[in-house]
């Protein structure tokens, strides 16, 4: 008997426990009323893309070598002209030889023409040959000195990487084209460098560029960029400076799309107009708001609450003093994304029945 009573109570607390599970689990739906609101809303289109100044240059040398010294620190702002770096010459054993033995060459060749010239010139002093003749002689000995300076300078600048001519100090310091801040360093101390020729894009020695003139250059969906044009206006935000509100201007849209994945993007460039006091960089991470449309003051609600069917919207109002609801058919117009404008169907301060969101199961 008393095993049947346990049993009987074993099960009772079984089903209580089932039963507070079953109702613990079950959340009474409730749901609350938005009123319809006057507001502004603005259609914006949003472009992903980074913070990159009008012009940079990237300097090249024009010399082979190597890099002896150089002469700056990434970040330093340079005058155009400013020193850079300098390349030793670093000539292959071949080079060397034939410049060696072209200016011995030469060196033989004027030597043999001056000892002509000396020897017509006191010819023609006593009238022994004729003006033109030695006119021939002097010019073929000024040729030949001229060759001799050629090669004897090759030599040296292969030798030491710099030589004089003229009051002139012609070396192999790489200079500044242009003023700016240095953006980065691609070769140090010991490194060959490659000149810059017809043939060959020569070696990046650094990079360098007016800070003061930024854009934000990034991509927009093909949905966007029909909406588009020159001149809108635009806000900036950038992700290192999340106080930072920038100003810009559409300044140009690229004809042409890109794929990126499945989507069709479009290149577009923003100039910078006020920089809000910040201190902006090369290469940050930003967002563009371009302000397409706005309308003032307009009625609208959260775009959540609108329900879309068979091509019309509809929103759920109270009918009655108790939970019944009707859908009621409306108009809209402008959207940003979460509150959208009421045309018709609704006035301001009806209220409309907010459903609370689905469990997911």
């Amino acid at each position: 008997m008393k095993k049947w009573i346990l049993r009987g109570i074993a099960a009772l607390f079984i089903l209580m426990f089932f039963y507070f599970l079953l109702a613990c689990g079950k959340k009474k739906e409730t749901t609350k009323l938005v009123a319809v609101t006057r507001g502004d809303i603005q259609e914006k289109a949003l472009a992903v893309g980074t913070i990159e100044p009008e012009r940079e240059t990237k300097v090249k040398s024009t010399i082979p070598g190597i890099v002896s010294e150089v002469l700056f620190k990434v970040g330093d702002a340079v005058r155009v002209g400013a020193p850079l770096f300098k390349i030793s010459p670093n000539p292959t054993p071949l080079e060397y030889v034939e410049a060696r033995r072209s200016m011995e060459l030469t060196e033989v060749t004027m030597k043999k023409l001056k000892a002509d010239w000396e020897r017509q010139l006191e010819m023609f002093k006593k009238s022994l040959i004729s003006q033109s003749d030695m006119e021939a002689v002097e010019s073929s000995y000024q040729e030949a000195n001229l060759r001799y300076k050629i090669a004897a300078d090759r030599l040296e600048l292969l030798e030491k990487g710099r030589i004089s001519m003229s009051n002139v100090e012609i070396n192999s310091i790489i200079k500044a084209p242009a003023t700016g801040i240095i953006l980065s360093q691609s070769v140090f101390q010991g490194d060959p460098v490659v000149p810059l020729t017809n043939y060959q894009p020569g070696t990046e020695l650094c990079s360098l560029a007016d800070m003061q003139s930024l854009r934000f250059k990034g991509t927009v969906d093909e949905i966007d960029v029909g909406k588009i044009v020159s001149g809108m206006e635009a806000e900036i935000q950038i992700g290192a400076l999340p106080d930072a509100k920038i100003s810009g201007q559409v300044a140009r849209i690229y004809p042409k799309a890109k794929k990126e994945g499945n989507a069709t993007l479009f290149d577009i460039e923003i100039s910078i107009s006020n920089p809000a006091g910040a201190t902006l960089r090369a290469g940050f991470s930003a967002t563009a708001s371009i302000r397409i449309r706005d309308r003032k003051q307009v009625l609208m609600l959260p775009e959540r609450l609108v329900i879309f069917e068979n091509g019309k919207r509809f929103v759920e109002v109270p009918e009655g003093q108790g939970e019944k609801t009707k859908k009621v058919e409306i108009q809209t117009g402008l959207s940003d994304g979460l509150n959208i404008e009421i045309l018709s169907g609704v006035k301001e301060g009806d209220k409309v029945v907010e459903r609370p969101p689905r469990e997911i199961k």
